[in-house]
């Protein structure tokens, strides 16, 4: 059965992380991704490691069921080759600073003369205009100015790193893909295509959804250690006898009572809504206490018979190996080209009806040139031609 997204083909110029995240995901869905490469200045996500089959096993899971096209975007040529691949294209992602597929001569507005119904997805770190539109950034970056920093981390220790990519993938990625389906019902309405501009700085902005009603409208910002979710109460992190870690959750009361009783502390069940600093240090204190008075091992035992909102935390092997994630199929075998498999993070939307997608690894750049040219209905002469120029390799 095919995927939901099968009738739409995308154009993907991105690199690095938001923009391939966001058309794996398409991929997944059953859409036709085709990557137009550099051939001269390929993505660093080709070069990290580990390697797999010798290409790099984060370009495999990042870039699966993509093809690629090897094309040199600056040499004279290739925008006729853009032109004539984008009439049979529904949607273009590109993840490059403001102006920059403008001056390469196929950005929107030009496109869009050779496609009327073109959705065009732009994803930036501060978005197409503002005084920040040129600025280079990160993810740090992004979640720093947006505000996120000012509340993740320790009042000892100041703000941390988050361990993914919050700005690029639930930022970037997802947003895109929303946006690009949102459009896409459009031009289902009304025929019409047009442009989205994903700023990853906009929409980490947008993640604050408990906290920027009240730092809105009363002024109140949200410190380190202070909010019911970022350690201002007990719901927190807390480490074993081993040095292993248990999440701890419960915030709801009968939760905790729960929780309270499984460790031997059932004269602390009346303190678990409390935030006044004091009182929560004093009760993280003796949870601090309890917890790590026994092992790992003694723990997981424990609270798999009490629904008390308490999980381990687990390495990236370990909860791909988790019953629940086993039972969701969140891990794939994807054919890896050479006759093998690698095994990749699964999509993790499920379909009643619509089948998922998972054709083959990340491929080597530009395998799939002659195929792409042969659909364009391009002459062996004209190929040779373009490769004698450096247009395509």
């Amino acid at each position: 059965m095919a995927g939901p997204l099968s009738s739409l083909k995308v154009l993907d110029f991105s690199t690095l992380l938001p923009g391939p995240f966001g058309t794996m995901v398409l991929a997944d869905l059953g859409a036709e991704v085709l990557r137009v490469e550099s051939p001269t200045r390929p993505d660093m996500v080709r070069m990290l490691p580990p390697y797999d089959n010798g290409q790099s096993a984060v370009h495999g899971y990042l870039n699966r069921s993509k093809r690629s096209l090897a094309l040199d975007l600056k040499k004279p040529g290739a925008k006729e080759i853009i032109f004539d691949l984008v009439k049979e294209y529904d949607i273009v992602v590109e993840q490059f600073r403001p102006g920059v597929m403008a001056r390469l001569g196929i950005g929107y507005e030009e496109l869009a003369k050779h496609n009327p119904a073109l959705i065009y997805c732009a994803i930036t770190g501060y978005g197409q205009d503002g005084p920040y539109q040129n600025r280079a950034g990160h993810d740090l970056n992004y979640l720093a100015i947006a505000g996120v920093g000012s509340y993740n981390g320790r009042k000892s220790t100041g703000p941390a790193p988050m361990a993914v990519q919050v700005a690029d993938i639930a930022g970037g990625s997802a947003h895109a893909v929303m946006g690009i389906l949102a459009a896409v019902i459009h031009r289902q309405q009304t025929g019409e295509g047009q442009m989205i501009d994903i700023s990853m700085t906009d929409a980490a902005f947008s993640l604050h959804g408990l906290v920027a009603p009240n730092a809105l409208i009363e002024g109140k910002n949200p410190e380190l250690e202070e909010t019911q979710l970022n350690g201002g109460s007990f719901y927190d992190y807390y480490q074993t006898k081993d040095g292993r870690w248990l999440s701890v959750a419960g915030l709801e009361p009968q939760f905790f009572v729960q929780f309270c009783q499984a460790i031997g502390k059932p004269e602390l069940a009346n303190q678990g809504l409390s935030m006044d600093p004091e009182s929560v240090a004093k009760l993280k204190a003796s949870i601090k206490e309890a917890i790590a008075a026994d092992t790992f091992d003694h723990w997981q035992q424990v609270f798999a018979e009490v629904d008390a909102c308490v999980e381990p935390v687990l390495s990236i092997t370990e909860a791909a190996q988790h019953p629940q994630l086993v039972a969701r199929g969140m891990t794939v075998q994807v054919p890896n080209g050479a006759g093998g498999e690698q095994t990749q993070v699964a999509s993790p939307i499920k379909f009643s009806r619509c089948a998922l997608s998972y054709k083959y690894v990340g491929v080597a750049l530009g395998a799939h040139n002659q195929e792409v040219f042969e659909e364009l209905g391009y002459s062996g002469e004209q190929v040779a031609a373009l490769k004698e120029q450096g247009v395509v390799s």
